[in-house]
């Protein structure tokens, strides 16, 4: 069972963060349990990508509750945190998002965990906080600029879901099958995105806006992140879906450019790596988590 914990993010946003493990025991002495690690397990912050939420990391946030402290977060205009019309959807807005759950819940020095643009916010936030960050694992997400035709794409995307939908099968049905983007019928990927659907008086509709999202998306499309990379100073593990959005060669230059950069990639999955592919997903970061030990 999840465990919710309001975060205040920048600009007094408030973020709702997930644990779902076993709850954190609490000091006797009364003290905020948000801020008690239990039995003082190291810290990990599990960070969506864009359009998710922080329930598509339970299977993981589980597996790795038995060793670690897991905290999944909804990100500012995700899941069940604010989503401000007029509020900040930078990248800074967000890095500092993740920075402000981190100091709130007690996580650091933690092991950080992205997906997609979730993956570039823990990036940006280790190479901002080198203090801060013990590790961290970038799963299916690229560095180079993807450019203006990349963001009209996701426009017309967007305009071409026939919503609302009126079932979560139908939600299901488009995105796992009838969506044009799907190359073959892929269940996991309609799982993924009934599980950001909310009823609503005439039908299913998505938890987030999509002007947001687009919003969200054209503060890193046009622009390149080599450098910040380069300023990750911790062990950092790229890894990549064997038919997912990052290719095999562009993944092993961000392993040459990061300092401490590992690699791996998992078969069978696409860009939903960790949701497609479970187990093997385990199986591709386990070991370095093991390799981090005290570092």
């Amino acid at each position: 069972m999840a465990r919710r914990i309001d975060v205040t993010g920048t600009g007094g946003v408030r973020l709702a963060a997930w644990e779902f493990g076993d709850p954190p025991k609490t000091d006797p002495a009364g003290s905020d349990p948000a801020r008690d690690v239990p039995d003082g397990s190291p810290g990990v912050l599990l960070l969506h990508g864009l359009m998710g939420r922080a329930s598509h990391w339970a299977s993981t946030a589980r597996w790795l509750s038995g060793r670690y402290r897991p905290v999944a977060l909804d990100q500012r205009g995700h899941g069940r945190s604010d989503k401000p019309p007029q509020g900040s959807f930078t990248r800074d807005a967000y890095v500092e998002d993740a920075e402000a759950a981190l100091e709130q819940l007690g996580l650091a020095p933690v092991v950080l965990i992205g997906h997609a643009m979730g993956a570039l916010t823990a990036w940006q936030l280790a190479a901002k906080r080198p203090d801060l960050v013990r590790g961290l694992i970038i799963c299916d997400m690229r560095a180079s600029a993807l450019g203006a035709a990349s963001q009209r794409e996701w426009d017309q995307w967007f305009k071409s879901w026939p919503l609302p939908f009126a079932t979560l099968a139908d939600v299901r049905k488009w995105f796992g099958e009838d969506d044009p983007w799907v190359e073959r019928p892929n269940p996991a990927r309609g799982e993924f995105y009934a599980e950001v659907m909310a009823e609503s008086p005439d039908g299913w509709r998505p938890v987030f806006d999509p002007e947001q999202m687009l919003r969200s998306r054209e503060t890193w499309v046009y622009d390149a992140h080599w450098e910040e990379l380069a300023q990750v100073r911790c062990p950092a593990l790229v890894v990549r879906g064997l038919d997912g959005e990052l290719g095999r060669a562009e993944a092993q230059e961000m392993v040459r450019v990061l300092p401490r950069g590992q690699y791996a990639e998992v078969a069978d999955a696409g860009h939903l790596v960790h949701y497609d592919q479970p187990e093997a997903w385990r199986a591709a970061i386990e070991p370095f988590l093991d390799s981090l030990g005290g570092d």
